[in-house]
């Protein structure tokens, strides 16, 4: 069967419409490159309403695209490809957490598939997230590029092997909510020194854009020398510097960070 679109999606969740929206908002994909399919209609409505083809059948999905991206929940998996023969797709894209390669192969059984697994974060729906991609399986140029970048349309990539992606996930995958808690922190402690809750989150969450901005604007700086030039000697900064230092933030974020990807191995095993 001649292959219709560049990408099909097997799934219409939130983080599918963030990469379908994120390709058509750079330019990278137009809409009529795009084939969606999902099991439940009232899903696709949103990719409808950016004038891309959808389907209820997974199967056209993966006879009908040169790349197929599976964003189904993992335990979905198996019964997304429920009904599909003679599979003619050979090259996938998988951002399905705790899933394997290895797994995903084995599930398709079809000769000669190649594999990109990756692990993107929420912020990517804004266009300014960050993504590690396994892409060993891959050895044609023209493929690796369509996949780095569809995804550097959106978000910064990083070509990491399948078996960094637990501590992609520790790092970068469910990092947004460990920001979200030390800003909702530091919210609270503002409304507690007297300043309305709204005053407080817009002063902490514009220094928290503009402190990741001035570490990319500030290469030849190391982040200890950056950390210094606020932390002028006897001032306020080194104060507040001093109780982090002593409730050893660097541990906790430490610990943090391995249950994370503890966890993360334990679903990858499971699956």
């Amino acid at each position: 069967m001649e292959k219709k679109f560049k990408l099909g999606v097997i799934g219409a969740g939130f983080m599918s419409y963030s990469i379908v929206s994120g390709a058509l908002s750079a330019g990278f994909l137009s809409a009529d490159d795009i084939l969606v399919s999902d099991v439940n209609e009232s899903s696709l409505v949103k990719f409808n309403e950016k004038c891309v083809k959808t389907t209820l059948d997974n199967a056209e999905v993966l006879h009908k695209s040169d790349f197929v991206l599976f964003a189904v929940k993992p335990q979905h998996f198996v019964n997304a490809l429920s009904g599909v023969k003679n599979l003619s797709c050979t090259k996938f894209i998988s951002i399905m957490a705790g899933v394997k390669k290895s797994t995903i192969k084995t599930a398709l059984n079809y000769a000669g598939i190649k594999v990109a697994r990756c692990m993107p974060n929420t912020p990517c729906s804004v266009g300014n997230g960050a993504v590690g991609i396994d892409l060993s399986d891959y050895d044609v140029s023209s493929d690796i590029d369509f996949i780095k970048n569809l995804f550097s349309s959106f978000a910064k990539v990083v070509l990491v092997d399948e078996s960094k992606l637990n501590a992609v996930t520790g790092i970068s995958g469910s990092s947004p909510a460990y920001f979200y808690l030390f800003i909702k922190c530091l919210i609270d402690a503002g409304v507690k020194q007297g300043l309305s809750e709204q005053d407080a989150k817009n002063l902490a969450v514009n220094t928290m854009i503009g402190s990741g901005k001035m570490i990319f604007e500030n290469a030849d700086k190391s982040l200890d020398e950056l950390i210094s030039a606020v932390c002028s000697k006897g001032g306020t900064t080194i104060e507040a510097i001093k109780v982090f230092n002593e409730c050893n933030l660097n541990e906790i974020t430490d610990k943090a960070v391995s249950a994370c990807v503890k966890r993360a191995e334990e679903l990858e095993n499971l699956s």
